[in-house]
């Protein structure tokens, strides 16, 4: 999963980038609100993490203005704000949770994934995409009566195919559910990630459709 950070507090910032980055997720981190709605116009992200306190603006003024466009993406706020109000105007103005500073990052963890499970149609942790069944809390795929804990890149991009059985995606647009900003990647990352899957359980996992991209067969 792709997420765009908006939080200008350097610290805070560095240390969820890390713990995001380190769970398997790409991250790309603006601290304003200007680059927050710059960002997202560009770029189809699965999440928004928003901080309420922004140099330039109030992050329930982003939250309006993204909304007021009709831009579907999930958004978590996170803030130091507990104040009964607050969390009623960001609830009411579009969030789909709202998390109070400090919070242990695997609570954030399971936040977001339940925010995209029900954002995705999938009240189960469970996800399953023709013969490909992915448990989206522990990392384990199962496929034709095989098992195996995947790394968080391999199984980021198992789960960018299945969210859409039947569809073909493009190595860019796998790159750019896969990798954020700061990253370089090399021409071939997406094909030895699909190597590597192919390899743990059958290379019908993952369809190649020659000049196109990849599927996962519904």
């Amino acid at each position: 999963m792709r997420i765009l950070l908006v939080e200008d507090d350097l610290m805070i910032g560095q240390s969820l980038d890390r713990a995001l980055t380190g769970a398997g997720m790409a991250v790309d981190w603006v601290r304003t609100g200007q680059d927050c709605i710059s960002s997202i116009r560009g770029t189809d992200y699965g999440l928004l993490l928003l901080d309420l306190g922004l140099p330039d603006c109030s992050g329930l003024e982003i939250l309006q203005s993204i909304r007021s466009h009709n831009c579907p993406t999930p958004v978590v706020i996170i803030t130091a704000r507990d104040d009964v109000t607050t969390r009623i105007a960001g609830l009411d103005g579009g969030a789909d949770d709202y998390l109070i500073k400090p919070f242990d990052f695997d609570e954030l963890g399971a936040r977001i994934r339940a925010v995209a499970r029900r954002h995705q149609g999938h009240a189960s942790p469970l996800m399953i995409a023709g013969a490909v069944e992915l448990d989206l809390v522990r990392h384990v795929v199962s496929y034709r009566g095989s098992s195996s804990l995947l790394p968080s890149r391999e199984f980021a991009l198992l789960r960018a195919l299945a969210e859409r059985p039947g569809a073909i995606l493009s190595r860019g647009q796998l790159e750019d559910r896969l990798y954020d900003w700061g990253r370089e990647v090399e021409s071939n990352a997406v094909d030895v990630l699909i190597h590597y899957i192919r390899r743990k359980f059958d290379k019908d996992i993952i369809r190649n459709v020659r000049g196109i991209g990849w599927m996962i067969p519904e």
